[in-house]
């Protein structure tokens, strides 16, 4: 059978598999119950909610603008004009609010680990810039306890979800926590800096794969960057090229 032939009976049967799985279990919107079109969707109610980030933002770490006359010179936030991140650029889905919380805490808590592909998705989108050229993908690691309690990492789900789309190979325990951190929730900037440090290393087994690559971190949220930061730097460290970080979403206003 010739191979356009055999493309087509695969799509097909593609196609009728997810007709099948759709009538067996309808597509729901991302935030809510209400049924949509298509998996991955949100509703026409829960649409509204969400506040995607375009442009203008800064041109480092991806911090939406509330109106262009906010980017200084280059484009840069006031933060990263004062302290560069080690990071090139970032780039996220969302601002990180009430209704992106409604997805990203599921899957990060709950167990709906089923949003990731849908998520992935959009990350792709987003960081469609970032993702071109790129050599690897690399989740922001969890310590070992944490993964245990959580059982899965949620970072790694979406770097799996956003490379098979973007076609981009993922190295899940490229990177390690070597020391567990309290939560950093209510820490700012440098603080979080301060508590991260020295907390991630790349794994032992890893080391040379790093050489002149271009890497994409991937993460649900990036809140200050401290996080996102300690992980470049030792991604650079170890001979990566580039470091870009791609997140679900994105804080707005990281604590100075």
């Amino acid at each position: 059978m010739p191979r356009s032939a055999e493309g087509r009976l695969a799509r097909l049967g593609a196609g009728l598999a997810r007709g099948a799985i759709d009538i067996l279990l309808p597509p729901r919107c991302l935030a809510c119950e209400n049924p949509v079109d298509r998996p991955g969707l949100l509703c026409l109610e829960c649409f509204p909610r969400f506040r995607f980030i375009t442009a203008p933002l800064c041109a480092r770490c991806g911090v939406p603008f509330a109106h262009p006359g906010e980017a200084g010179p280059e484009g840069l936030c006031e933060a990263c004009r004062a302290r560069p991140p080690l990071f090139r650029r970032a780039r996220a889905v969302w601002r990180y609010d009430a209704a992106s919380r409604d997805v990203i805490l599921p899957l990060k808590h709950a167990d709906r680990t089923e949003l990731a592909p849908a998520l992935g998705r959009l990350m792709a989108t987003a960081g469609r810039e970032l993702l071109d050229g790129a050599d690897l993908l690399v989740p922001v690691p969890l310590h070992y306890w944490r993964l245990v309690a959580r059982r899965y990492n949620q970072a790694v789900l979406l770097a799996r979800a956003v490379g098979r789309i973007a076609c981009v190979p993922v190295v899940p325990d490229l990177l390690r926590r070597v020391r567990a951190t309290p939560s950093l929730g209510a820490l700012g900037a440098a603080e979080r800096a301060a508590v991260l440090a020295g907390t991630i290393a790349v794994a032992s087994r890893h080391r040379g794969r790093l050489a002149g690559a271009r890497v994409v971190l991937v993460d649900d949220v990036l809140t200050s960057g401290a996080t996102a930061n300690e992980c470049a730097r030792v991604l650079l460290a170890d001979g990566a090229a580039t470091v870009d970080v791609l997140a679900a979403a994105r804080v707005p206003l990281p604590r100075a």
